[in-house]
């Protein structure tokens, strides 16, 4: 008998020690799980489709903008402009010669307007017109008799210096007076045009004509000061420069008074004033 409850309780013991070890896997795995579920609901489960849009989105684009500078400091680091007078303009350049120069050409353009850009073409405009020979300036009326033949035509007669008919023809057909000298021998004739419209647009283009050349003429005298005033080599930079703008300057109100000349020649000679 007590060897069949020996038996007995030796079987209970072993059937005890294998429930045990299942027992114990069982709550060994449940802890495990129940450990980790907090780290597995830290991250929501988020839908596939917001995932992949997630993935496929861009990155936002960082701009940089490049710095300016620093104008206070571009004005620190750079030398002051040198600001010069006339008085001072006129101890570097010939100033009254310049303007002298200028006012000249203006004068010669005024000059040519009066004799020349006339709707009747006269006597006197033809005697009085310069002529350029041999570098020296003479008037027609040196040269040649100027005498109305009848109220159409204009006779030149250059038999005392024939040399100078190519000269005189040139200086005619330049004059803006829209002539057209005809040569027979040492006698021109000239036709004195009728006043047309097409008569006063040709006096008009010649008054730009004359305009033109009278710009030249000052520009040319800028021009030769400003060369002479790049030789000097006592005069600074900033000097050269301020010096140049001014005589720019002078130059420009010349040209500017002329062009206003010219509009009110062209104005008159095409009958809108």
């Amino acid at each position: 008998m007590l060897r069949i409850t020996a038996l007995l309780r030796a079987a209970s013991f072993t059937a005890l020690e294998s429930n045990g070890s299942t027992i114990v896997r069982a709550f060994t795995k449940r802890s495990i799980c129940t450990a980790l579920r907090p780290i597995r609901c830290e991250l929501p489960a988020a839908p596939v489709a917001s995932l992949t849009a997630a993935k496929l989105q861009p990155p936002p684009t960082v701009r940089h903008y490049a710095k300016g500078k620093d104008k206070k400091k571009d004005k620190k680091g750079a030398a002051a402009k040198v600001q010069i007078n006339e008085e001072q303009l006129g101890g570097l350049i010939d100033l009254d010669g310049l303007r002298t120069q200028m006012e000249k050409s203006l004068a010669a353009m005024k000059d040519d307007y009066v004799k020349n850009l006339s709707l009747r073409s006269t006597t006197g405009s033809i005697e009085t017109l310069r002529i350029t020979y041999e570098g020296k300036d003479y008037q027609l009326q040196e040269l040649g008799q100027v005498v109305r033949k009848n109220p159409k035509t204009l006779v030149v007669n250059l038999v005392a210096f024939p040399q100078t008919i190519p000269v005189v023809l040139q200086a005619i057909q330049r004059s803006g007076m829209n002539l057209n000298p005809q040569q027979d021998g040492t006698t021109l004739f000239i036709p004195v045009p009728k006043v047309t419209r097409e008569h006063r647009e040709g006096l008009a283009k010649n008054a730009k004509v004359l305009f033109i050349k009278c710009r030249d003429r000052i520009k040319d005298a800028q021009n030769q000061s400003i060369k002479k005033l790049k030789k000097q080599s006592n005069v600074s930079e900033d000097e050269a420069f301020q010096a140049q703008a001014q005589i720019t300057a002078i130059a420009d109100g010349f040209v500017k008074e002329a062009e206003k000349l010219m509009e009110l020649k062209q104005a008159e000679l095409l009958g809108d004033k």
